[in-house]
């Protein structure tokens, strides 16, 4: 009997636990062509109806153009989203064209709902994921972002600190950033809403 002990506790164990299995659901139709039209509110956007769906849905003209980089950070986002190509509705897909000045920069931000992936189309560019500060080397990018998300999102860290309608106090700044209020004075002078 002491030799059957060991096997009966394994057999007990191995009918005591279960299987358990995990897939992603299949989707409940092919696409989902946003319905910009609808009165409808939801969580997202209305799905038009499929039979109504057109080429131009699934289209968005111009990511091939370079954009103008003359400005004060050098730089130029194109955003494609559901707005744009309504067929991108429920995919989760949201897609940028930045065009990079030399020695231009996408300003630090974060995207709260989103995960980004960038494809250097043509340039060289440094990326700090720490900050997500993209700076450009000595000659002109061209990136293309993809973020995992419909909605992602996007909170310029400067803007949103030294810009706010509600401007933050000048001694949390000064403090939180180690700086001279002289320094945060001029900073949200930069960001306020005059700019």
């Amino acid at each position: 009997m002491e030799k059957a002990t060991p096997l009966l506790v394994l057999v007990l164990l191995s009918l005591a636990s279960s299987l358990t299995f995990a897939a992603d659901p299949s989707p409940l139709q092919d696409f989902c062509v946003a319905d910009n039209m609808s009165p409808v509110l939801v969580n997202g956007v209305v799905c038009k109806d499929p039979m109504l769906a057109q080429a131009s849905d699934f289209f968005f003209p111009g990511l091939d153009m370079p954009r103008n980089t003359n400005n004060r950070v050098g730089s130029n986002v194109t955003a494609v989203n559901v707005v744009q190509i309504p067929g991108l509705n429920t995919l989760g897909i949201f897609m940028a064209r930045i065009d990079f000045a030399p020695y231009g920069l996408n300003p630090p931000h974060t995207h709260p709902r989103g995960t980004e992936m960038i494809v250097v189309q043509e340039g060289t560019l440094l990326v700090g994921l720490i900050h997500f500060q993209f700076n450009v080397g000595q000659t002109n990018a061209v990136a293309i972002a993809a973020l995992a998300s419909q909605n992602p999102g996007v909170i310029t860290i400067a803007n949103a600190v030294f810009g706010s309608n509600l401007p933050i106090s000048y001694d949390v700044l000064a403090k939180a950033f180690q700086l001279d209020k002289k320094v945060v004075d001029f900073l949200q002078a930069q960001f306020g809403p005059k700019n």
